[in-house]
């Protein structure tokens, strides 16, 4: 993979960077419909996230030391359903046009993160209906 410094604009890395965590804020958000479970969905997710520092892929492992490095992020700031699924799409746009390669281990792994927050601390793993719908146009939106 090239050098992540040449590869992405500052503006596309910063994306590529936030949002997983703005995944796992919606994902946690969209759990609350029952008001249960919302800190173990949050561990869950950035669990999730720090799960991408073993990935066989170097995008991903260089998204997660950068959310790591950073430090006034808005990692994990709270962006609503209609941003983040907006932002899924860009990232996924970015990263078809400068990343192919790597765009599909990207993908797997936000989705993953989200997936992971929004079963947690549920009956069975069992994300509810506004998760449903998130995860739903999560995927739609990084190309799956």
């Amino acid at each position: 993979m090239p050098s992540t410094d040449t590869t992405f604009t500052r503006s596309e890395w910063t994306l590529l960077v936030r949002l997983p965590g703005q995944v796992v804020a919606a994902a946690t958000a969209a759990g609350q419909d029952h008001g249960t479970g919302t800190v173990a969905q949050a561990l869950a997710g950035l669990d999730a996230i720090a799960a991408g520092r073993g990935s066989p892929n170097a995008l991903v492992r260089n998204v997660v030391g950068a959310i790591y490095a950073e430090r006034d992020a808005e990692v994990g700031s709270v962006a609503g359903h209609a941003a983040v699924v907006d932002a899924c799409r860009q990232a996924s746009e970015i990263l078809a046009v400068r990343s192919p390669d790597d765009r599909d281990a990207y993908r797997g792994w936000v989705l993953s993160a989200a997936e992971r927050t929004c079963g947690a601390g549920r009956p069975g793993g069992s994300p509810g209906g506004d998760a449903r719908r998130l995860l739903a146009d999560l995927a739609g939106a990084l190309g799956g």
